[in-house]
């Protein structure tokens, strides 16, 4: 076959011209589409990334914590609950999804491993995207409580907002709020023991202290440290003030208008 066909498109120059551009547009739309989540083998069995640490349960009662840096990863990997938390420590600032097409989003690595995770495709808001395989009830960023760490919510929060918008429209996507300082205050006679205290900002620390002093804790006798970031929190620490669901605090992300945030991102992420 080939010795003909090479004859036959050397005389037919014009079809086989027409051929070798039909194939090159192929093969360009087959790189549009090449990259998809890859996250089953042949057997079926699921693929997770090999920085996820898994929870034992998956579904609506499991979490999935997105942890800025291997070290915190690490102190939350010791600290939370193995049942239903999940841990996928990020490496630094992740890429700029905004103008990224949807088609190649899945080529950064650190994207990969999210959506991999998620087990939810990229897709638009208008899009039949199957959302039961989700396989977290909250999807839950946490970052240093300093600029940078606000940089890297915004970028997830582009990255969910622009490919992944169904698991922000449904309530799954969270920001965990790490407090900045500890006060330590000592015991208070035997039916007084000693208190950890964690608060969320410089306000917060005021309200405290002035707390402190109105239970007659003697001015001074408390301590103040302030935390850097969260690999400065051992795995308890992380557990007490960012994990445990009866004391952490989290802020859930909702889109109340659409064409409002899309002026923002465009505005905070966009090259113009």
């Amino acid at each position: 076959l080939k010795d003909a066909l090479d004859l036959w498109l050397n005389e037919h120059v014009a079809e086989a011209t027409k051929i070798a551009e039909q194939a090159i547009r192929n093969a360009i739309n087959r790189g549009k589409t090449a990259k998809t989540v890859e996250r089953r083998k042949g057997s079926g069995v699921a693929v997770m990334p090999g920085k996820l640490t898994d929870s034992e349960l998956t579904g609506l009662n499991a979490e999935l914590f997105l942890v800025e840096g291997d070290s915190a990863g690490g102190s939350a990997k010791a600290g939370r609950d193995k049942e239903t938390q999940a841990i996928l420590p990020l490496r630094g600032k992740g890429m700029n999804s905004w103008e990224v097409e949807q088609s190649q989003i899945l080529a950064n690595q650190e994207i990969h491993n999210i959506a991999v995770s998620l087990a939810i495709d990229p897709h638009k808001l208008d899009s039949d995207v199957d959302m039961s395989t989700l396989r977290y009830g909250k999807v839950i960023i946490l970052s240093d409580a300093d600029d940078d760490g606000n940089h890297i919510q915004a970028l997830l929060l582009t990255l969910f907002f622009r490919h992944f918008p169904k698991i922000i429209q449904q309530g799954h996507v969270y920001i965990a709020q790490p407090p900045l300082f500890r006060l330590d205050v000592p015991a208070q006679g035997k039916s007084k023991p000693p208190r950890k205290l964690y608060a969320l900002d410089q306000a917060e620390l005021d309200m405290l202290a002035a707390r402190l002093r109105q239970e007659g804790v003697k001015e001074g006798s408390w301590s103040i440290s302030r935390f850097k970031g969260l690999g400065e929190m051992d795995a308890v620490q992380l557990w007490e003030t960012t994990l445990c669901p009866d004391t952490r605090r989290l802020v859930r992300i909702r889109i109340d208008d659409a064409a409002a945030a899309v002026a923002a991102f465009d505005t905070l992420m966009g090259r113009s």
